[in-house]
Formats: C-alpha cells, structure tokens, sequence
C-alpha cells in the first residue's frame, strides 16, 4: 500500500494518521500520532475457527517502557503482566468497535495496538481507539464504520479537546466520548459531580470533534478506492427457525407476563419450553430429516434461535405495553435495603447492599501510606492512595466453573467504582490513609458495578472515612425497535443481555462522578443519551434515600483495629538521618516502639500504630533526631555512658553530647563517677557544636529559669 499522511487540528492540537509506512503484513495498519505519542495499531483477519457461533473479535493493547525511555525492573527487565491501566485500554478500544462489526462474522480478527512513544503530556488511550478503526479500515473487514474517539476536558468553563494529563488533573471532566456516522457508541466519563446538563454538552462537543476524525477516515478510504461496508450476511436455512418459533411463541410470551416470577423460575420456565417443545420433538425425527442435519451442522443453534425469539418478545411487550417482564414501569427501581457495620469491627467498615436479587457486599480497609501501590507504567501517576477491588464469583449466577485472577470484566467494573467514589474521597493531608475497597458480588442479576458503588460508599462511611457526599448508582437499558425507543430505569439480567444498551450513572446529590454507557447497536443520537442521563437522576436520588436510612454521615470513630495515624514533617535533608545506614536506625525505631514508619520525599513522616502511646513514642524520638540543636540551649538529659574524661548525655532522642569532666561541677571532680552514674537524668546546657558537629556540653552557667523551663519541658522532675 502506498503511503500517505492525513492530519486533523483541534485547538492546535494535532493528530496525524501515517499508512503504509508500517507492518505490512497486517491486514491493516495505521501509526497514529499526537505531540510525542505514537502508536501503532493493526488489525488483521484469520480464517475462522469451526463451530464459532459468536464474533471472535480480540483486542490487545501493549505499552512498552522504551516508548517513555525506561527500563522495565525485576529480574528480568522486560515487560510482564500488563498493569490494569493497560488492560482498562484494551477494554476502552474493544467496547465501541464490537457493535459496528457485524455480528456474522465467525473469522478471527484481532486489534493490537503497541504505544511506541510516549508523550508525557499526551495520553495515547483515545489514539488507540480511532486508529483501530482506521485498522480494520485498511484491512477491509465488514464494518459499520468508520469509529473515532475524543477526550474532553472541563477548565473552568470551557471544553477542551484531548487535554493534556495535567489539564485532566486540574479540570473537572474527564470524558471519552466514540461515535460512528449514526451516532454515539460509547462514553467513559468521571466527573467531579457536575450537573447533568454539563456532561450532555460535554458530549455533545466531543461528538462533534468525532465526526471531523470519521470524515476523515471516509476520505483516506476514497482516495484508497476502499469501500466501508458491513457486506452481506450469509443466507440461512429457515426451516429450523420457524419450526422453533411457530412451536414457542405462545408460550414464551405466557412466561414473560409472569410478572410474579422470580428468575430462576423464569430461566426455568423458558428451559422447560425448549425442552419440551423444542428438543424433544426434535430427538424424536430420523438422522436424515432436514432439521436434524441443520442440528448436526450447528449444534448450538437451538439455543441461538431460542434465545433470538425470547428477545424479541421481550423486547415487544417494553415497546408496545411499557410494562416489564418483572411488572414494573419503565422508569421503576426494585426493591433497595442496605446495611453497615455487617461485618465485625476486625475489619475496618462494611456495607451490604441489596438492589432486587443483586446483592453486593463492600469491605474497606485501611492502611498506612506505604500500603499505596505502586504504579510502574508510562503515566505520571506513580502511585494509588485509594483502590477498588471488584470480584466475581460463578456462585452469584448459580453455576460452577474454574476460579480464576480478576478478568477485564472484573478490572473494569473495579475501575469504574474507583472513579465514581474518587470526588468525594478526603485529600491526603486531612486524611493520611490508603484505602482499598473489594466489592464481592454475592448474587447478580443487573448492574453490580453500580451495586459496587452503593455498597463501597457504604463500607467507607462505616470506616468512619471523612468523604463529602455519598455516592450511588443506577444502569439505564434501551430497547430500540426501529423508531420507537425505551429507556429502562434499573437494568435487570435479561434487559441487558437482550437489550441496546447498558449505560451506567452514578454520582452525588449534587452531580454525576461517573458515566460508562455500552451500546449493542451501531450508534445513538444525543436526545436519547440526554433522556438517559436525566432519567437516571431520580433513581439515583431514591436509591442515596435508602443508604442514608442505613447511615447518615461516616462515623466519628474508626475501627479499634484500624491503624491510628500521626504525621510530622522534618527537614527533606534529614530523612537519611532517620533511616539510618541500612535502614539500621529507623528499624531500631520500629523495634523499640512497634509502630509502622512511612516517609514521604518531602519530608511527611507518618507513624502508624494500634498504640496511641507507642506511635507518640515513635514520635518523639523522631523529633529529637531531627530537632537542631542551638548554643545555650538547656535540656534534661539521661547519662548513657561514662568515660573517664567526661559522661554522654541522651539531650534528645537518639542525639547525645559529652560533658567533659571540668564542666561537671564548679570544683574539681577526681573521677566522673563521683560525680554522675549511668542512668542519671541531669540539666545541661549546648555549650559547643563544633565543626564535625559534635556537641558539647555544660553543667555550669545553668540560671534557674533556664533550669525550671527544662524540667516543664522534660514533664518532670530531675531527681
């Protein structure tokens, strides 16, 4: 392929796409470019795998250290398993590309996108997802396209195009907004609780910038003479299909106006029909009848089709009766009841959140700052003071399978928690401690992430954790049958699996903190994305009804188990004193005391500690180590050694000076120890600190003021 350049300029800030120029053998390649960024993205197209019945569509996003001039560490020092940023990236490509490639497809096709350079000021996320669909652009597979993606930012009251990492950190938006010629397909935001307005308009511009970069690609493809198409699907059999729909329609439609039933007997009630209307009457025909030999062909058909006549029943009660197959109103949440304090005090806060059968259970806990994690990726951020921990485990649907580390389903909805409660989580110097969230998803049936929310804010207003607001959530579903379109309050299992979208709000009383919105069709238009958003609001609003009912504010006490935490700061320069050759001092310190020591860069020193009078005794020698000594100072000090010309004097913690012999007393003094013992407390004064920073010093010259104010000082009498 020949090559070529194309840029586009938004506010000055330019994204260039190059093709042609590498990866030749992929299907199709782009290295796509902003500032100092460049990544390369390709996507190719294997025959497919035999007995496949979905879209194998795979999606991988790789960051290289040398892309930011770095070495990886470890024994190995080579990149090893990716950080969640990367594969929160691989999701962020993958989520709006899937609904634009059609779902017939059964090839192989996979995106990989590799940040080749990194410009620290330029985030490489939105790149990767608009050059993936100039990939499979080049590659020519069937496509709904072309997709691109914009960040927006908020400073002050402006929107900015792809801000930069620090106009990310000092704005209050966040937004990732991916659009196709036909509308929206995804938004990721995290907002500092912004009204709704803001965020539809912050969409609304950001889709604007989408559909300059789409053009684009439209343009590259004409002058490539490449048509974007999602060609033709393959022509099916339908014999099979209307044998199972003339034989289950009536009683698929009987079960989903069961509005009294529960789940499972709903899952089991649809089972039983395709068991006994379906596969039954299917067993008993000869191997050579024209249904069997479809069967044999695809033997997941009958599921597939089963399915496909479910969804569209459900889907036709929503749009044509607005009635639900729970019996509920578009617009109606179930049932919410909540609980804290429901586990012991041994760990540090837990909430219990109950949203109809979703159930959801938050554990916070929390720890001093060296438990923050450490970051070894190409982003500025070096370090996480507060974590979210999303688990899910195969008994919250009922079934049994192998468990496994967190898959990308799991870091996302993790992520998403994180963002949402971020806004309202104390700063650092009000509020020293790292906190770590894990939600454990106990029963599922729709929108845990936002039950994740819900049971997290509650979890860390039982740990007594300071947070401004409390956070709670709601997921909207769509139902989108030609013109008509219907938007559900409180997503259930089935709403999502059978329907449009899955676009997930949370936020405060005052704003929304969070968005994530999914679509399974291939774009929406912004007065229903705006319909969503606000309709979201009272939901969110009756749900933060039910968890204040539960707690009112974050309790006053924390945990008896929770470390208690002092912090001080000492002079930068002395921070090697206090470690000590080795460590060797500082490990002295936390021998002696018990306590745990963290010290920050800029001097911060936090003592952590279950003793309030251990962490003050940590403290207190950490004062005296690092307190300057000045000429004429008097302390009470305690005799540590004896020499024979003079005695050594603790003055402070872990700082000692001599006395010589001649300034003991005003008389001569035959021997030290008839004079002072070890253990002995005794007023001295600085008489000296001499150039290799010796101290000397005095029993003389000592005024009784001086005297009296050093006894206050020490809190007690030298004996």
């Amino acid at each position: 392929m020949e090559e070529m350049d194309k840029s586009i300029s938004f506010d000055g800030r330019d994204i260039r796409l190059k093709i042609g120029l590498l990866a030749p053998q992929a299907g199709g390649a782009v290295l796509i470019e902003s500032g100092d960024t460049s990544v390369l993205v390709t996507a190719t197209r294997a025959e497919g795998r035999p007995g496949i019945d979905f879209l194998p569509l795979l999606v991988d996003y790789e960051e290289r250290l040398y892309a930011g001039g770095r070495i990886p560490g470890g024994f190995l020092r080579r990149e090893g398993r990716p950080p969640d940023r990367v594969t929160l990236t691989s999701r962020l490509i993958d989520r709006p590309l899937r609904p634009l490639i059609p779902g017939w497809i059964r090839d192989d096709i996979q995106i990989v996108a590799t940040t080749l350079s990194m410009d620290e000021q330029v985030p490489p996320d939105v790149l990767a997802v608009t050059g993936a669909s100039v990939a499979v652009v080049m590659a020519q597979i069937p496509f709904y396209g072309p997709m691109a993606a914009v960040r927006v930012g908020l400073l002050g009251d402006d929107f900015i195009i792809n801000p930069t990492y620090r106009e990310v950190k000092n704005g209050d938006l966040d937004l990732v907004v991916a659009g196709s010629p036909e509308g929206v397909v995804m938004v990721e935001a995290g907002a500092n609780q912004l009204p709704e307005q803001d965020i539809i308009e912050a969409i609304d511009f950001g889709y604007e910038a989408v559909c300059d970069l789409i053009k684009a690609q439209q343009e590259i493809a004409k002058e490539l003479n490449i048509d974007i198409t999602p060609g033709e699907s393959p022509q099916e059999d339908t014999t099979l299909v209307e044998f199972i729909r003339e034989r289950t329609t009536e009683p698929i439609k009987q079960v989903l106006t069961q509005y009294h039933f529960a789940k499972s007997e709903r899952d089991a009630a649809l089972d039983e029909i395709k068991h006994t209307q379906v596969e039954e009457p299917l067993a008993e025909k000869p191997e050579d009848d024209p249904l069997q030999v479809l069967i044999s062909e695809d033997p997941k058909a009958i599921s597939r089709i089963f399915k496909d006549v479910t969804r569209e029943f459900m889907r036709q009660q929503i749009v044509q009766e607005s009635i639900r197959v729970d019996g509920r109103n578009l617009d109606q949440v179930r049932p919410v009841s909540c609980r804290v304090g429901f586990l012991p005090k041994r760990v540090h806060g837990s909430g219990l959140f109950n949203r109809g059968l979703t159930q959801v259970l938050s554990i916070a806990t929390l720890g001093t700052p060296g438990d923050a994690q450490d970051l070894d990726d190409l982003h500025p951020q070096d370090e996480k003071r507060y974590m979210h921990h999303y688990n899910f485990p195969p008994y919250s649907v009922g079934e049994t399978k192998p468990m496994r580390s967190p898959g990308r389903r799991e870091i996302g909805h993790g992520a998403l928690a994180e963002r949402a409660l971020l806004p309202v989580l104390p700063i650092k110097e009000q509020f020293p401690y790292v906190i770590r969230v894990v939600s454990e998803v106990l029963s599922s049936n729709g929108s845990t992430s936002m039950g994740s929310v819900c049971g997290s804010t509650l979890s860390l207003m039982d740990a007594g954790v300071p947070i401004t607001k409390p956070v709670s959530g709601a997921a909207m579903g769509l139902i989108k049958e030609g013109s008509e379109v219907r938007i559900l309050t409180d997503i259930q299992g089935i709403e999502d699996f059978l329907g449009d979208m899955d676009f997930k709000v949370a936020g405060t009383d005052s704003g929304i903190t969070a968005l994530q919105m999914d679509m399974k069709i291939t774009g929406l238009s912004l007065d229903v994305i705006a319909k969503a958003i606000h309709q979201a609001k009272p939901a969110r609003l009756h749900i933060l009804e039910s968890m204040l009912e539960a707690i009112q504010k974050p309790r006053s006490d924390l945990s008896p188990f929770a470390p208690r935490l002092l912090t001080m700061k000492i002079d930068p320069d002395l921070i090697g004193l206090v470690i000590g050759p080795g460590g060797k001092t500082i490990k002295g310190i936390t021998e002696e005391t018990g306590v745990k020591i963290d010290i920050d860069d800029d001097g911060t020193v936090t003592i952590a500690s279950t003793d309030s009078d251990k962490a003050a005794r940590a403290c207190q020698i950490i004062q005296g180590m690092t307190r300057k000594l000045n000429e004429g100072d008097v302390y009470v000090g305690r005799i540590t050694r004896i020499i024979p010309i003079g005695a050594f004097v603790e003055v402070l913690p872990g700082k000692e000076g001599m006395i010589h012999i001649s300034q003991l007393a005003d008389y001569r003094v035959p021997r030290v120890e008839d004079e002072v013992a070890i253990g002995d407390e005794v007023i001295v004064k600085v008489r000296e600190i001499d150039s290799k920073g010796r101290i000397n010093l005095t029993r003389l010259n000592i005024h009784p003021d001086e005297a009296a104010a050093a006894k206050t000082a020490a809190g007690g009498v030298v004996k």
